[in-house]
């Protein structure tokens, strides 16, 4: 089967810039505003991508990129979230992502709504690979060699709606299937787990660490386990679960190398991460990274070659591309 055929359809679902883009957002708030832009699809594409650029972005303002209607796909949106109302500064950066020609943008204050959980309330359940994902809204799937996951909502992300997460696990079961063996595996940028939790079903003997640069992970991927059957610990066969941001963990260095490291976050710390991510793998071990646009793709793979990496699949949902490199020998 087509590599582009092992993922099942995926539901459309809340922000564009992958699962990982708000993993800082918290998403209760006594003061909660929001910029929004509208504009044509690459214009809001260029400007995500100016997002990435900007080290400086204060890290409380949160972005998304949309579609406004299925019927219109080229009419996009961005939205800005803010913990407070935005200052003359905030609407400038967020102006200044579209070069000199800003278009203009709306200011709204919104109400006290935990928008992180009711936006995964009823999301329709996923199928990728041999994977089924749901929240406790819907009734466990009992087909024969399909995996069923409860992921509930939660402040995390990656709860298998998105493309990029949905990729993932379509990918990693196209892996399994062309033969690879792991037998030590680690997620970086976990969100809810899932990822970690499918190749650890995967590979169910192997060390597993997952990590995520957001404490409220912690608590969220230790449920999810319990949740889902999966031992924590530190043996083969337990998922080990460390705060970090990127490989900057001691946890992280000792367990490694690593024969399988999966990336699900965004494309600039993708390319920040491709030397780090060498030092921590094999040789012929596998990465699995998504997070990036189809038109940040070859940006990410020039540096990933650069490490001593090729590539051994690709997968495109919607927008994103999901990869699988191997470390050269």
């Amino acid at each position: 089967m087509p590599l582009s055929q092992i993922a099942g359809p995926c539901k459309r679902h809340g922000g564009r810039i992958g699962d990982r883009v708000a993993a800082s957002y918290d998403g209760v708030m006594s003061q909660s505003w929001k910029i929004t832009v509208l504009a044509p699809r690459p214009v809001v594409e260029s400007a995500l991508l100016a997002h990435e650029e900007a080290f400086d972005w204060d890290p409380d303002i949160v972005l998304a990129g949309s579609e406004i209607a299925e019927e219109r796909p080229e009419d996009w949106q961005l939205e800005a979230w803010l913990p407070r109302r935005p200052t003359r500064g905030d609407e400038s950066a967020v102006a200044a992502l579209f070069g000199i020609d800003a278009p203009t943008f709306t200011v709204e204050q919104l109400p006290e709504t935990d928008w992180v959980t009711q936006s995964q309330h009823l999301v329709e359940p996923i199928r990728a690979g041999c994977f089924h994902v749901r929240t406790l809204d819907y009734p466990p799937c009992d087909e024969p060699g399909l995996r069923d996951f409860d992921i509930p909502p939660s402040h995390a992300f990656a709860t298998g709606q998105h493309e990029t997460t949905a990729g993932c696990l379509a990918m990693l079961t196209h892996m399994k299937r062309e033969g690879v063996v792991v037998r030590n595996l680690a997620d970086i940028g976990t969100g809810t787990g899932l990822l970690a939790f499918a190749a650890l079903d995967l590979w169910p003997r192997a060390l597993a660490t997952a990590s995520d640069i957001d404490a409220v992970c912690v608590d969220v991927v230790q449920d999810n386990a319990r949740q889902n059957g999966f031992a924590l610990g530190a043996r083969a066969g337990e998922l080990t679960m460390v705060v970090a941001a990127g490989m900057d963990h001691p946890l992280l260095a000792a367990r490694g190398p690593y024969d399988l490291l999966v990336a699900n976050i965004l494309a600039g710390p993708l390319v920040e991460l491709a030397g780090d991510f060498a030092q921590a793998v094999r040789p012929g071990a596998s990465l699995v990274l998504a997070g990036l646009l189809e038109t940040q793709e070859p940006r990410v793979r020039s540096a990933y070659r650069r490490a001593g990496f090729r590539l051994a699949a690709r997968l495109v949902k919607g927008d994103w591309s999901i990869l699988w490199l191997r470390r050269r020998r």
